[in-house]
């Protein structure tokens, strides 16, 4: 298993490579940080740990819905895996129906007004899926709907109050919203790429996330591999996290040029920070856009508390349970061994 991880790591980081090689070959030379918009590398990287994120958590609801479809049941895989190829196609559809959307809006609509409404919808996506990932809130009930409802289809389906045609079409719709809804964020989010950058740089970097994923698919279900899923999530978390400032950093510049918001120079700051660090990491030395960054961590690590402490650590009672189980235990059984036993003669 180590052995397929390590191989796995090895020639996805080829993959990277070469993709950045490529795009260094088509942009004949180094991508230009100073260029206007944001840089297509940097765009291109944030997009694919999106896609790679959203595929990961694809993977994770699917493999604990068929981790228990074994021997008679693996039969039962096969809707699942048809009903995630067709929200896969619609999540395509909905992909074009959105571009078609946003280009009717920009027949009229300012372009300034376009990116910067389009960039906010991005942002927010992004905060839902951060928020959701840091407390565990979304994916871990999401995977335990998934599960019940799974474990109900079965269980009907072996007390016969469902018929076959049913158990299939429910098995299908449940492979289905396991995949399409992380399509429809990512369509949502890739939207300001978009309009921005063009297709070009959208498709590297959805090809980019969609290989990652497809290789830890080949070895979740194929090689049958227990991957260390927590760890990739955080790992792929704390890069999002990234993405996250450099995306409110970009958004509120925009919301600047299109005079939704006022533009506050900070001039001690304005020449410690290069021109091109605004370009590729959306560091600009405005009020505005230092705040919104700021706001923006504080409020996924403060989410990330705040679940911590809604959760709630445990009650008084059941702390005394747990510590006076142990003591209750023993005194039970130190009990038992001097209780008299009478053996009967004869």
């Amino acid at each position: 298993m180590k052995a397929s991880f390590r191989i796995g790591i090895v020639v996805a980081a080829l993959f990277i490579v070469a993709m950045i090689v490529w795009q260094g070959v088509t942009a004949h030379g180094a991508p230009d940080p100073m260029q206007p918009n944001t840089s297509p590398t940097v765009a291109f990287l944030d997009i694919g740990i999106l896609v790679f994120r959203e595929g990961l958590e694809c993977i994770l609801v699917l493999a604990a819905i068929t981790a228990s479809m074994t021997g008679a049941k693996q039969a039962h895989r096969r809707p699942v895996a048809a009903g995630a190829a067709i929200a896969f196609g619609a999540t395509l559809i909905t992909w074009m129906i959105a571009i078609r959307i946003v280009s009717s809006l920009s027949d009229n609509m300012p372009a300034l007004d376009l990116q910067a409404a389009t960039g906010l919808l991005a942002v927010i996506v992004l905060l839902v899926i951060m928020n959701w990932f840091f407390h565990k809130i979304y994916w871990g009930g999401w995977i335990r709907a998934h599960n019940r409802r799974r474990k109900s289809l079965l269980d009907d389906a072996s007390s016969a109050e469902i018929s076959h045609r049913s158990l299939q079409w429910g098995l299908i719709l449940l492979g289905f919203t396991s995949l399409y809804r992380e399509g429809f964020e990512v369509v949502l989010f890739l939207q300001s790429y978009y309009l921005r950058l063009g297709g070009g740089v959208v498709l590297k970097g959805a090809l980019l996330g969609l290989t990652l994923s497809a290789m830890v698919a080949v070895l979740t279900f194929v090689l049958q591999q227990r991957l260390p899923y927590r760890k990739m999530l955080i790992t792929t978390g704390v890069l999002l996290g990234l993405v996250l400032l450099v995306m409110v950093g970009e958004q509120a510049q925009e919301m600047q040029l299109a005079h939704w918001i006022s533009r506050t120079e900070i001039s001690w700051l304005a020449n410690l920070i290069p021109p091109w660090a605004g370009m590729w990491f959306a560091v600009f030395p405005t009020y505005e856009t230092i705040t919104a960054q700021l706001f923006a961590a504080l409020l996924v690590v403060g989410s990330y508390y705040a679940a911590r402490s809604w959760r709630g650590a445990p009650s008084a009672e059941a702390q005394l349970a747990r510590t006076t189980e142990p003591q209750a235990k023993h005194a039970i059984v130190g009990r038992l061994e001097t209780v008299p036993v009478s053996v009967p003669r004869g």
